[in-house]
């Protein structure tokens, strides 16, 4: 859908979030004097009328008939596509689009990598656009990394680099390169179950004139191996890491250690960046020594420093346990305080149980709403030194007394924010908070065109 179809229609912004307004903006420019409806939460509404005094604002949350009485509504992509009111209205004939989707049909000639996966999505798209600019490449960074698509439009750039969420996979047409880093079950509210979570996140491949996946997820590579234009990383034959050396092949290109995002999973999303550099037509090898100079993103892995003996990382971004126990790789054999739990989606902790009745840290301290079944879980299987703290702060003081010496404080949760902060950005603010350093707003680094 263009932004000419939308052209005399009774069209609706759903949200009015940074991408909905967004939305609202680019259709004023697009279709100025386009009469429109926004629906938003009640805190928001006076925000709105001020910004978009234009628009009709509602602050009751639409209903299907209420949905039904437009031609066109502009969603925002925390909106499961599966709500029922949004289904009924659809099947009464509202169309619904995104942001993402009429950036995508009105670039159809831009060059554009996108970028998903359950893990390593933003830290494999701003290396891929950090090491493309190395070589001076005009590359845009955007997406769900923290930048709509339509903030963008009408900018030019020879390079888009698209992070997606498996919320934004199916909006994608007209792909060059479609990028697949990992594949595990997160997000089951919004896609209503594992299965069809993992038919969305993979919606990219059937968009994607080429595809790069993840040669050690064997169901990744099942999924993808149909695809005419595919393409691996993590194996032998391309891109991959072996022996602590970042390889092409046979060839040693880089330490392993060279990157600055800490963390075998970060030397993985490395290759993956290089690879999808390569493929579309750039010198890969001449741009893999700047991942030493990549800034690791906010909240993923974040070394917040020493305080009171002991060494503080913050990686609130982490949503699902498989995150957390690449998190426990990433610091070795160092002793640890791991912090885990939050809202509780009812994901399967199972493997990361297994992993901790063979090798524990020092310390596990489970908290927030999914922390009394961490916690059951891990006493079930014999794992020791499990302590249970009722929210982020009281499972902070558990893991300072943990130790009776130095060691590292690890906030790698396994599980979402959002029974007690807005996201995991806040948390891991929070967290640094009450370890003890001044907080300081984190942004990542490269969004836009440079």
């Amino acid at each position: 859908m263009r932004w000419a179809d939308l052209a005399g229609r009774r069209i609706a912004v759903w949200g009015f979030g940074r991408e909905g307004r967004a939305a609202l903006n680019a259709l004023a420019r697009h279709l100025p004097g386009q009469p429109v409806d926004l629906h938003c939460a009640p805190d928001e509404a006076d925000v709105a009328r001020a910004a978009f005094p234009s628009a009709r604002v509602h602050v009751d949350a639409p209903d299907e008939a209420t949905l039904s009485g437009y031609d066109v509504v502009i969603k925002s992509p925390g909106i499961s596509a599966y709500k029922p009111e949004l289904l009924g209205a659809q099947s009464r004939g509202t169309r619904f689009t995104s942001g993402t989707a009429l950036w995508f049909a009105s670039h159809a000639d831009a060059r554009t990598v996108a970028v998903t996966g359950t893990k390593g999505k933003s830290t494999t798209s701003a290396l891929l656009a950090h090491l493309a600019r190395s070589l001076g490449v005009r590359t845009a960074l955007a997406g769900n990394i923290g930048l709509p698509m339509l903030e963008l439009d009408g900018e030019a750039a020879d390079l888009w680099v698209i992070e997606l969420s498996s919320f934004q996979t199916s909006e994608a047409s007209g792909v060059d390169l479609g990028v697949v880093t990992s594949l595990y079950e997160e997000h089951l509210d919004w896609h209503g179950s594992r299965e069809r979570y993992v038919d969305d996140k993979l919606k990219l491949l059937a968009a994607s004139a080429r595809v790069l996946v993840n040669a050690a997820q064997p169901v990744l590579r099942e999924r993808a191996a149909g695809h005419p234009g595919l393409n691996t990383f993590g194996d032998s034959a391309g891109w991959h890491v072996a022996d602590s050396w970042i390889r092409r092949g046979d060839d040693n290109v880089v330490r392993a250690s060279t990157v600055s995002a800490p963390g075998l999973h970060n030397a993985i999303n490395a290759c993956a960046a290089l690879a999808a550099l390569e493929l579309m037509g750039f010198d890969a090898r001449r741009a893999a020594p700047a991942v030493a100079t990549f800034v690791p993103l906010p909240h993923r892995l974040q070394p917040l420093g020493e305080r009171d003996g002991l060494y503080w990382i913050n990686d609130s971004i982490s949503t699902t346990p498989l995150a957390s126990l690449a998190a426990l790789e990433s610091v070795g054999d160092r002793r640890v305080a791991l912090i885990v739990g939050g809202h509780d989606r009812g994901l399967d902790w199972t493997p990361f149980v297994d992993a901790m009745r063979a090798h524990a840290p020092v310390a596990i301290v489970c908290q927030g709403k999914s922390g009394p079944r961490i916690a059951d879980a891990l006493d079930a299987a014999g794992v020791a030194n499990v302590h249970r703290a009722l929210d982020l702060a009281a499972a902070v003081g558990a893991a300072r007394h943990a130790f009776g010496g130095d060691g590292v404080v690890l906030l790698s949760p396994g599980a979402p924010s959002f029974d007690q902060f807005k996201d995991y950005a806040e948390r891991g603010k929070r967290f640094a908070e009450l370890a003890g350093f001044e907080a300081k707003a984190a942004s990542i680094q490269g969004l836009g065109i440079a």
